[in-house]
């Protein structure tokens, strides 16, 4: 590529600006990778905590219901009054121009919505456990969503910063050491033939 590019003062001057902006361009890639790869790390961990936690918290609400089903009868019915839960609310927040969802919201403080004649404390139990599972799933659904649109952003981010390092920058390297070892020449070419023609004049 750099033979195709006409040796000239104008384009020793583009390919050293183009070069400039590449190497600019690979080192904030560079950094928006590493960057990314730290947050995902960082929400790695907190999912591994949470996964490790969330299978013993459904257990514990599985249990619990079904202890309440044997001692107060099937619940079906009775678990038609609660009510559902619409307060969740998905918004975003911004890593380096990565959209990562935040899930709020989801009430986490049991409410009385059910009579207390027909149930005992079992029923309340299962729904304190359900509600604790809710609030956990929450959490990791959260943050398994960041973390696969971090993986995404890191690849693309790898692929810019590869195509940068090992096809744009040397390019523009081979373009500037084409134009200037031409230019070079061409300058002791002249300088050769002026010494010629002064000494065929004197």
């Amino acid at each position: 590529m750099a033979q195709q590019v006409f040796a000239t003062k104008g384009n020793l001057i583009n390919a050293k600006h183009s070069l400039k902006q590449a190497q600019l361009g690979y080192e904030l890639m560079d950094r928006k990778r590493n960057i990314l790869i730290r947050e995902m790390v960082m929400l790695t961990d907190k999912a591994k905590e949470l996964s490790g936690s969330i299978e013993k918290i459904y257990a514990e609400a599985y249990a619990a219901l079904q202890n309440a089903n044997v001692i107060d009868g099937v619940l079906s019915e009775k678990c038609k009054s609660m009510p559902i839960d619409s307060t969740v609310e998905i918004s975003t927040r911004s890593v380096m121009g990565i959209e990562l969802p935040m899930v709020t919201g989801g009430d986490c403080e049991p409410k009385l919505c059910y009579s207390l004649a027909d149930t005992d404390s079992c029923y309340d139990r299962a729904y304190i456990c359900f509600l604790k599972a809710k609030q956990i799933g929450l959490m990791l659904a959260e943050i398994e969503n960041s973390v696969y649109r971090l993986s995404v952003a890191i690849r693309k981010s790898q692929k810019r910063a590869n195509a940068l390092k090992n096809i744009l920058i040397p390019t523009y390297r081979a373009q500037v050491k084409y134009i200037s070892e031409a230019l070079e020449e061409k300058e002791r070419e002249e300088f050769s033939r002026q010494k010629i023609i002064k000494a065929a004049k004197g």
